[in-house]
């Protein structure tokens, strides 16, 4: 367990590091496209990486998806989940540090790759657009997982497959909420940057996990499953 918890925490911030970081450091050069790339490559280097030592989940939501499944007991649920929420949290405060050598960086600026909605935030989409993309997104991402590494699958490609969705999602809706599908990549940044980052993480929480919990029980029901 211990083993797995070191990956599943190493993983998380790998994600928040290269997806985060590419939104504040490099996202005026690269653009969405290039935050997207970011986000989907970083899950295909940790799933491929560490993925036969913790499989790779880096997410709260797909554990639960996965505990709903039928293929986690709670207590490894939790487990993942309190060493990804603090790989996050130390992949936004690398983040942090490299964003500050810049002269005219400031955390309140131009923050850590937070999420949020609403005004003053990217395409200002509204609450109900902010827990609808998040829930539908994060149904569709988990079910996409429970899939390709399910019975079925072909051997290998899941890591590509599930990073390829990632950026796909992150193509969709990076304008509505900057894309969490994922509570603890919410959680890291947010934790940093406080104020309105704070405020709207409950919506990156409650949204993602109820998303991922949908996806695992109808797995586990047999409608998304290749074999009954």
């Amino acid at each position: 367990m211990p083993k797995k918890m070191i990956a599943e925490g190493l993983g998380t911030a790998i994600l928040v590091l290269f997806g985060c970081g590419t939104a504040v450091i490099a996202g005026g050069d690269v653009g969405h496209t290039g935050i997207s790339l970011a986000f989907g490559l970083a899950i295909v280097a940790a799933a491929y990486g560490i993925g036969a030592i913790s499989g790779a989940h880096l997410n709260p939501a797909v554990s639960l998806g996965m505990m709903m499944a039928g293929r986690m007991t709670p207590g490894q649920f939790v487990s993942h989940a309190v060493a990804q929420v603090a790989g996050a949290i130390i992949g936004a405060a690398i983040l942090l540090v490299i964003a500050s050598g810049k002269a005219d960086y400031s955390l309140a600026g131009n923050g850590l790759g937070q999420n949020g909605y609403g005004a003053g935030y990217l395409g200002e989409y509204g609450l109900m657009s902010a827990l609808t993309f998040e829930f539908v997104a994060t149904f569709i991402f988990v079910t996409v997982i429970l899939g390709v590494t399910g019975p079925g699958s072909v051997a290998g490609f899941a890591g590509l497959a599930i990073g390829l969705t990632l950026t796909a999602i992150h193509l969709l809706g990076i304008n509505v909420t900057g894309v969490s599908v994922n509570p603890a990549r919410s959680i890291g940044p947010a934790l940093f940057v406080g104020g309105k980052a704070l405020g709207d993480l409950w919506v990156f929480i409650v949204a993602p996990l109820a998303g991922g919990a949908l996806a695992g029980l109808v797995h586990a029901l047999g409608f998304t499953r290749a074999s009954a």
